[in-house]
């Protein structure tokens, strides 16, 4: 495995346990979104073991998205947890997939 697959395996999980803890505060659509995402991310990772632009490229999207989603979030709510923490991990993550993407 490498550490590019070590990240997106990560982050994945990050979204997953988002999901577990939106879910035992009550929000059920934390947890379908945050299985949703997750799944999306595992998808990506499968991608990149066929071709690996195609597969980052799919994750640079999908990681866009869930920035835009959290930065709005943050906008509305104007709190750091949970949106502004999973705002800057999908940052971070935005970052890593498109430097990937354009390395590869």
């Amino acid at each position: 495995m490498t550490v590019e697959q070590m990240i997106v395996l990560m982050f994945a999980v990050f979204l997953f346990v988002g999901a577990f803890f939106g879910a035992k505060a009550g929000s059920k659509i934390s947890l379908i979104m945050g299985i949703a995402s997750g799944s999306l991310i595992l998808l990506g990772d499968i991608i990149v073991h066929f071709n690996k632009k195609s597969g980052f490229l799919f994750l640079m999207i999908i990681a866009g998205l869930l920035v835009v989603s959290f930065s709005q979030r943050v906008l509305k709510t104007k709190k750091m947890m949970p949106s502004g923490m999973l705002l800057i991990a999908g940052t971070l993550f935005f970052g890593f997939t498109i430097f990937t993407f354009i390395n590869s």
